[in-house]
């Protein structure tokens, strides 16, 4: 496929996806939504960590506003179903680790697209708006699931309501995102730490991402019987095998991602 509003670029195993309409801060139109959608399942396949992150002096302002001339045009519903809930989904099943590095500003959808993500890094100059009260909308894109999980329900609905930008640091510090990082080291910051999932064992990753994120519908009991199953499938892999040994070996392990 031929990107006009991405980059993607995947080398040893890692794909970096950037957002490429530096121009409008990243907003996302029809045309962005469609090509992230095919570079996440294309990547998926074949890489073994995924990087999400923007051109320019923001990751994503949001759904471009200007992409229908009138407001009244844009039926939401099916925006949100056929075009944002496909890739919310792309980001969130991805089948290896997802990193959204956050380089700036961001706001609605963009700031929600970053939540779908495993790991969010972000520049402490980076900042995190639900702007949709500003326009009488709810938090969408995953918002209304996304947030209350990760920061609390009480900061969840005040960030919905007052719409006031959240610091990266704040951010962190309420356990919205990974971790923020100086502005002067984030771009080597996170492009280490996604070399180091890359280069990690890819099954276990995967089924840390299944573990966790299944608690929180499942009992105690439910949730032993499907930790049991899934490490009963990592302790078949290679790359366990090869951790052992290296582990007993006293050097660094090179996992082959099965």
């Amino acid at each position: 496929m031929q990107y006009e509003t991405i980059r993607v670029v995947e080398n040893e195993g890692l794909a970096e996806i950037v957002l490429n309409r530096p121009d409008v801060m990243n907003a996302l139109n029809t045309q962005m939504r469609a090509e992230l959608l095919y570079a996440m399942r294309e990547h998926g396949n074949s890489a073994r960590c995924i990087v999400l992150t923007g051109e320019g002096r923001a990751f994503c302002s949001g759904q471009d506003l200007g992409d229908r001339a009138n407001a009244a045009d844009i039926d939401l519903e099916r925006t949100l179903r056929d075009e944002y809930e496909p890739l919310l989904r792309a980001i969130f099943d991805c089948p290896v680790p997802t990193i959204c590095a956050v380089n700036g500003a961001a706001a609605g959808a963009g700031a929600n697209l970053a939540l779908a993500a495993d790991v969010v890094i972000a520049t402490e100059s980076a900042a995190f708006l639900q702007a949709f009260s500003r326009i009488g909308l709810i938090p969408d894109a995953g918002g209304t699931y996304w947030l209350p999980r990760q920061m609390g329900f009480a900061k969840a609905m005040g960030a919905a309501l007052f719409a006031e930008p959240i610091s990266a640091r704040q951010a962190a510090d309420w356990g919205m995102i990974w971790e923020a990082v100086p502005d002067a080291e984030f771009d080597a910051h996170w492009r280490a730490r996604a070399a180091k999932l890359a280069a990690g064992p890819t099954v276990g990753y995967r089924n840390s991402k299944r573990a966790l994120r299944e608690s929180f519908a499942n009992d105690l009991d439910t949730q032993l019987t499907l930790e049991a199953k899934l490490q009963g499938e990592c302790g078949k892999t290679r790359d366990f095998q090869e951790g052992v040994t290296a582990f007993l070996e006293k050097r660094e392990p090179n996992y082959e991602g099965r």
